[in-house]
């Protein structure tokens, strides 16, 4: 038997086989002058000439119209566009004059950058705001493909493209319990890879029973944001979650975002907070915020009634996630609520008194495993007054049991025994040991 030929072919502009319309779709969202390959640059064709009499006498299937509908939260979606979310190949990143840099080697192992939660969802809304256009073929000027796997792989850092089948690479896999803002939920087709399968973007749960939750997709016609029921629109039980290896905040020193919110109210609404507002949730905010570095904003409280210290405290919060304009605009939403649940993102930094104290952070920034700035500022500090013995190595952001140890033999020599030298630094420890 003679082996069969490969080759690839452009067909004819009015072809109108399945893959060849589902092509002319995926045009219409694609930017002016991109290129969408033809399902046939996917995959090699057999032609056969004793085949060729029968691929000639059958007919192409005639195309359904869309089936609509109505889902909560999407009403009027056609069923059979969800999700039409073909997928690119594995590629590397696109520079600034369009062209890819070196081929990517599957032989070398998966790099993991280390990345906030805070700065997962950061990346993810830029598209959103940008309304970047859904295309397998056309990448972003930031050199990342347009479509889910890409937007994914940008939310990430990732130093390439990725597609659904190289991504759990960069990740682990996870219970639906575990899931926090900047992990994904991702569907692998095998049988349809590049036609089938999708991923997207886990913000935050949307409800108390974990029925919905915030999604970040890339999707047609433009990168949405979107309350979607778990797992998905369809093929729900298709979908796996993941966490990002190079993930850092939000799982060291915090509660998993499960335990969070079975502990405490899931996010109450944009409508419980702001002026007029008095009830319990604008309290539990104030707690939060205080946990979090911005105990300075109240002189009392805080309490049920919203106050401008309850917004000044919100505003320096999300200004320290780096947000800015309306997104600081001191009011919470759900990615700020979860954030400040799960002990995500970054703690308010401290503001120096007149006489260049740095403010004391609270509590919170030194409780068992806490990574962050403060940590690193209270070793550096203890290390200059002379009580740093204790340190092997750092001092660090991470609070140890060297620091603990360090800062109560601080309190010792203030004169302070029993509680009042446990090692951990209160406001009059923390006023001392900078003054």
């Amino acid at each position: 038997m003679e082996p069969p030929v490969f080759e690839e072919f452009e067909p004819a502009g009015d072809c109108d086989c399945p893959g060849c319309a589902h092509r002319r779709r995926v045009l219409a969202y694609a930017p002016a002058g991109g290129a969408v390959a033809h399902p046939a640059a996917f995959r090699p064709l057999v032609v056969a000439a004793a085949a060729s009499a029968v691929v000639a006498a059958q007919a192409a299937p005639a195309l359904a119209a869309p089936r609509t509908v109505e889902r909560p939260g999407a009403p009027g979606v056609p069923a059979d566009d969800e999700p039409a979310t073909p997928q690119g190949p594995r590629a590397p990143l696109y520079g600034p004059v369009g062209r890819p840099a070196d081929p990517v080697d599957p032989s070398i192992p998966a790099t993991t950058r280390a990345i906030t939660r805070a700065d997962i969802i950061e990346r993810a809304r830029r598209w959103v705001d940008q309304k970047v256009p859904y295309s397998v073929t056309a990448f972003w000027s930031d050199g990342y493909r347009q479509d889910c796997s890409g937007y994914v792989s940008m939310a990430w850092n990732l130093p390439g493209n990725e597609w659904t089948g190289s991504l759990g690479q960069y990740a682990e896999r996870i219970g639906k319990g575990e899931l926090q803002p900047g992990d994904v939920l991702l569907f692998h087709n095998a049988s349809d890879p590049y036609g089938g399968s999708h991923v997207v973007l886990f913000g935050g749960w949307a409800d108390d029973a974990r029925t919905t939750y915030v999604a970040y997709e890339q999707t047609r016609p433009n990168t949405l944001q979107r309350t979607t029921p778990y797992a998905y629109w369809s093929n729900s039980a298709g979908y796996v979650p993941y966490r990002y290896k190079g993930v850092t905040g939000g799982t060291a020193g915090a509660e998993g975002v499960g335990a969070a919110t079975q502990a405490r109210a899931p996010f109450p609404g944009v409508d419980r907070f702001g002026p007029g507002a008095n009830n319990p949730h604008v309290t539990e905010l104030g707690r939060l915020l205080v946990e979090r570095g911005g105990a300075r904003f109240y002189a009392t409280g805080p309490g049920p009634r919203w106050t401008d210290a309850d917004r000044a405290a919100l505003r320096a919060f999300q200004q320290a996630q780096g947000w800015q304009g309306d997104a600081a605009d001191g009011l919470p939403g759900l990615l700020t609520w979860e954030l400040l649940l799960t002990g995500g993102g970054r703690d308010i930094p401290a503001a120096e008194d007149a006489h260049g104290v740095p403010g004391y952070p609270g509590r919170a920034a030194f409780r068992t495993d806490a990574v962050n700035d403060h940590v690193t500022r209270l070793g550096q500090q203890l290390v200059r007054k002379g009580f740093g013995r204790h340190y092997a190595t750092g001092p660090g952001p991470r609070w140890s049991e060297a620091d603990r140890r360090n800062v109560e033999e601080f309190q010792r020599a203030q004169g302070w025994r029993g509680g009042a030298a446990d090692g951990l630094p209160g406001p009059e420890t923390w006023r001392r040991l900078f003054s």
